[in-house]
């Protein structure tokens, strides 16, 4: 198998649901409830799918380590980490934001949907940036599964 198929198609999901959050934010600004509902489930699915597809992968095949030249690594780490940070803050104020709203406390939904979608929105575009210095810019180093770098198989 090609070792671009899944970074791009787990890539493609994480921008997709950034798109669709912002498609569900213009929905509720127009007042069209179910529309947006509807959008913003769809956004978790494509978030979700990202998040199956690279625990998966991390999992069987691993992470690629970072290709560019070794003067650029301290920057890239800096901002994979920084990408880790906002994917995680992201996806918690995610699920409280999907929950508030599904449980139809709107106080608290209207108050975190906006901060949600700004840190997923940052969350996408530093996954697709991270993908691009990984795969299209540099060629990735070395990658290795879990299992293999912790149980020697």
């Amino acid at each position: 198998m090609n070792p671009l198929v899944l970074p791009t198609i787990s890539t493609f999901f994480i921008a997709l649901s950034a798109v669709l959050v912002a498609i569900g934010w213009a929905l509720v600004k127009q007042r069209k409830i179910e529309a947006h509902k509807k959008t913003m489930f769809a956004a978790a699915i494509a978030a979700l799918t990202f998040f199956i597809i690279y625990v998966s992968r991390t999992l069987f095949i691993g992470n690629t380590a970072f290709g560019g030249p070794e003067e650029y690594k301290i920057f890239y780490t800096t901002f994979l980490v920084f990408h880790i940070i906002l994917a995680t803050t992201g996806a918690v104020f995610g699920l409280v934001t999907i929950w508030s709203g599904y449980k139809n406390n709107l106080q608290r939904h209207r108050k975190l949907g906006p901060i949600t979608s700004v840190i997923w929105f940052f969350t996408a575009i530093t996954g697709v940036m991270v993908y691009l210095l990984l795969y299209i810019i540099y060629q990735g180093g070395e990658t290795t599964s879990v299992f293999k770098a912790i149980l020697g198989f």
